[in-house]
Formats: C-alpha cells, sequence, structure tokens
C-alpha cells in the first residue's frame, strides 16, 4: 500500500536523533566506533528513518541519511495534526499519539518530537511507554504514523459518506 517515493524530487532536512559510541572488546582491548539515529522528512508529510555505524560520526551520520533516504514514506496530515489517534509499537516500546487543536504545539518527549518536526505534524499530543531506547521510539512512532489512513480513502473503502459532509 506504500508507495516509492523518489527523494531526488523532494527538499529534505536531516535531523540527527541520536548517537551513541560502542564498543567491540578485542584482544589489544577496545575499538570504539559509531553509532547514528536520523529522521529525514519535507515537511510536508513525507518522513524516513535510518541507521548508520562507521568509525567516525560524520560517516555514521552520512550513513544513516542515506539509509532514511531509501525508506521515505507518506503519512495523512490533516490540518498539521493527524486525522486521529494511534499507538506505535516496536518492542517494548509503545508512543500514544493524540490529534490537537491548532496552537497546542508538539507535546512530546525528545526522539518523538524529532519525527513530528521533520514531517511537518505541528500540533499533536504523544505520550512515550516502554523502553526508551531512541532507535525503538523512533520505530513505534513511525510504525503508529505509518498505520494511519486518510479518512476519505477509508470511506470510500467502506463505501459510506465521510463524516463531516452533507448532512
Amino acid at each position: 500500500m506504500l508507495e516509492r517515493i523518489n527523494p531526488d524530487e523532494l527538499t529534505l532536512k536531516d535531523k540527527v536523533v541520536y548517537i551513541n559510541r560502542v564498543a567491540k572488546v578485542v584482544k589489544g582491548g577496545k575499538r570504539f566506533s559509531f553509532s547514528a539515529v536520523v529522521v529525514v522528512g519535507d515537511g510536508q508529510g513525507c518522513i524516513g528513518v535510518g541507521k548508520g555505524k562507521a568509525a567516525e560520526v560524520p560517516e555514521a551520520i552520512r550513513k544513516a541519511v542515506e539509509h532514511a533516504k531509501k525508506s521515505l514514506m507518506r503519512v495523512p496530515i490533516k490540518d498539521e495534526t493527524i486525522p486521529y489517534e494511534v499507538v506505535g509499537r516496536c518492542g517494548a516500546e509503545h508512543i500514544m499519539m493524540k490529534p490537537a487543536s491548532a496552537g497546542t504545539g508538539i507535546i512530546a518527549g525528545g526522539a518523538v518530537r524529532s519525527v513530528m518536526e521533520i514531517s511537518g505534524i505541528r500540533n499533536i499530543l504523544c505520550k512515550s511507554l516502554g523502553s526508551g531506547n531512541p532507535y525503538n521510539v523512533v520505530k513505534a512512532t513511525l510504525n503508529g504514523l505509518t498505520s494511519l489512513r486518510d479518512p476519505e480513502v477509508l470511506a470510500r473503502m467502506r463505501q459510506i459518506e465521510p463524516a463531516g459532509v452533507g448532512v
């Protein structure tokens, strides 16, 4: 159901969500490398997430951005918020997202806030329940956002008249 989005046609912004230093223990001691989680989006409902690992931070970020551009997807946005309440899950992480009225702003924690800002959602209420692992938080948020469907499309699928149309 998700269509393939060409990243070259969009003006994408990227935001680093989390950088982690990881160590591999070898015979001579520890070898350090870096892991980066990045979200990219156009601010119009198009978003992707990527993870990159490398010996240097800039290289890890570059790899994460390339990975995120390959995983772009579109989320439905209605009046700068989501159409209805949804829960996203990934591992032990649960993200509850509720639509908010204009002027509310983004009420969300760090990783969820980054996803919402990049995707173009300006008014939303979110609550993160679970592990708090930044990668799982971002994946759970994207899981919830991708499970959203446009209300008009749902009405057409069910062969009913959309709410708010007619009397």
